[in-house]
């Protein structure tokens, strides 16, 4: 160093590195500056034996260059602070304890990595993660044993609850609060259970009042209905036979049979039929005749009748029902096309032997009255 130099510096070099300049600025910056003029003096220091020329021509040390800050030490001769010099952890480390983790919280779905853990880390832990995702589904099967025995309790306490008399006094007071009066129809609509008469799937539904389906692109008719039709025919009057048309599922024959003294039932369709058979067996019900047969031709062999429902509508009421109506009795029909929903229930009254008088009152929907049987 010349002397002109000495007086511009006059610090040698080792004073520089006693006593090194502080720089100012933010944190981050002040420890990396200190880190690289600690890995950049520790370099200068190392004896000649220890580098040795790399792949690439470049002097390397013997333990690599990521591990040279862990050798240096501060220009005090204390060793630096681990935070600065320290390099992480080998990532060998968190694979190892990964697997220690218990691999039930893998199965709920919540993600094994945290925000503060290095992404190369992360990787045995999202193997364990999705070792136990394809474990997850033998999990889910042992649930569904589970799910399919629930669903049959909460339709049985469902159908335990339709059962109950309460249900179906609501069902009457919605009746009666819709004008019908008869308190024998009332009566009969209180005792019948509707729910034995539907699939136990719309038992929910069976007082609800609505036309639910029984299949065979057949339905049974609404309670408010059923209650109007039965009121109609029997204005007050005693009824000995009653002739049904259309069993269906058995439902409105059960409830005339409260009200009549001999019911008999027509259905066309045989699996209907025996359908309703099934259902009023449990009811033991004495006074209900069923029949399968031809609706359209009645059943002359125990006419005359006091009244006659038909419960599917045509474009005519068939004369040969009209001829088994008793005098004074009556026919309630659907009358009209389904195709243009212009159905209105009809009351046929017999005034005498070649006289009948009709009058339309309500307008109704019903399935159409057909010829024949399947």
């Amino acid at each position: 160093m010349t002397s002109e130099r000495a007086k511009r510096f006059p610090l040698g070099l080792e004073d520089l590195v006693r006593e090194p300049r502080r720089p100012e600025g933010r944190p981050g910056e002040v420890r990396a500056a200190a880190l690289a003029a600690s890995a950049a003096l520790n370099v200068r220091q190392q004896p000649a034996k220890n580098l040795q020329p790399g792949p690439a021509g470049k002097a390397q040390s013997r333990q690599g260059r990521a591990q040279a800050p862990v050798a240096a030490k501060a220009p005090g001769g204390t060793q630096a602070r681990p935070q600065i010099i320290t390099p992480p952890k080998p990532l060998a480390a968190p694979a190892a304890k990964a697997p220690t983790r218990p691999i039930v919280q893998s199965t709920t779905a919540r993600p094994a990595s945290s925000g503060n853990t290095p992404a190369a880390a992360l990787s045995p832990a999202r193997t364990a993660g999705k070792r136990a995702a394809q474990s997850a589904p033998p999990a889910k099967a042992a649930n569904r044993p589970l799910e399919r025995s629930a669903a049959p309790n909460v339709a049985l306490n469902g159908v335990m609850a339709l059962t109950s008399e309460r249900v179906r006094e609501r069902m009457v007071e919605r009746l009666r609060a819709n004008g019908v009066t008869d308190q024998r129809v009332l009566n009969a609509m209180s005792v019948v259970p509707r729910h034995m008469f539907v699939d136990p799937g719309l038992a929910v539904q069976a007082y609800e009042d609505a036309a639910l389906p029984i299949g065979h692109h057949q339905t049974i008719s609404k309670p408010s209905v059923v209650a109007r039709m039965i009121e109609l025919a029997a204005a007050g009057r005693a009824l000995n036979n009653v002739l049904e048309i259309g069993t269906g599922c058995g439902y409105q024959a059960a409830v005339l049979s409260q009200v009549a003294r001999e019911v008999y039932s027509i259905e066309r369709i045989k699996p209907l039929s025996e359908r309703a058979k099934t259902n009023l067996r449990p009811l033991r019900i004495p006074n209900i005749r069923l029949h399968y047969g031809d609706g359209r031709l009645g059943l002359p062999s125990a006419a005359p009748f006091d009244a006659i429902l038909i419960a599917a509508a045509g474009l005519d009421v068939p004369q040969a029902l009209l001829e088994q109506l008793a005098i004074g009795g009556r026919l309630i029909a659907p009358v009209g096309s389904q195709e243009s929903q212009s159905q209105v229930l009809t009351l046929v009254e017999r005034l005498g032997p070649a006289q009948w008088r009709e009058s339309r009152l309500d307008r109704v929907f019903f399935v159409p009255l057909k010829s024949g049987v399947i």
